[in-house]
């Protein structure tokens, strides 16, 4: 069965299978999650392998190893830039959420963790972003009901965990 939680850490400490970084299209190593993931599992590694790939276009996915991370993979999730919500922000945003799963699932990942892609300095409003995040998710659950996988949200604040469990409540998911 999957489940989908919320949990107050780093996402660098988790165990999950693959970890998600909120990613930039030239996959480049950059500030918050993104830093951190890079710091933490080798900047020189993880930018090499970043490097051979080379670009990920906004709405899509890509995967490499995790190197010096617990997890086995990172999948770099390349959310858009809000510039208001108009410009397709929303379905870029569920496509990084939905690539980054169906990446998981094709490499036998049975667990995931996701940051809040696209919600810190790409500037998207939170609780849109926890919607968006959640429908992507509950629509990727309902289309492979086969498949068992963990999704972990990883935040680093309680204001971001009561949210995101009260929009989880209001979606219908369990946490």
């Amino acid at each position: 069965m999957s489940t989908i939680e919320i949990k107050k850490i780093g996402i660098t400490k988790l165990d999950t299978d693959a970890i998600v970084n909120a990613a930039n299209e030239g996959l480049r190593a950059g500030g918050g999650v993104c830093g951190a993931i890079f710091a933490e599992a080798g900047h020189q590694r993880l930018q090499e392998a970043c490097d051979k790939i080379g670009y990920c276009k906004t709405g899509s996915a890509v995967i490499t190893p995790a190197f010096d991370l617990p997890a086995k993979y990172v999948i770099h999730a390349v959310g858009p830039i809000w510039r208001g919500g108009e410009q397709g922000e929303a379905k870029l945003l569920y496509g990084a959420y939905y690539h980054a799963l169906e990446l998981a699932v094709i490499n036998g990942c049975e667990s995931i963790a996701f940051p809040l892609i696209s919600s810190g300095i790409f500037g998207y409003p939170v609780e849109q972003a926890w919607e968006v995040a959640f429908r992507a998710c509950r629509d990727f659950l309902k289309q492979n009901y086969e498949i068992s996988i963990r999704i972990i949200f990883a935040v680093l604040k309680d204001e971001m965990v009561e949210m995101g469990n009260r929009i989880l409540g209001e979606t219908g998911e369990e946490s």
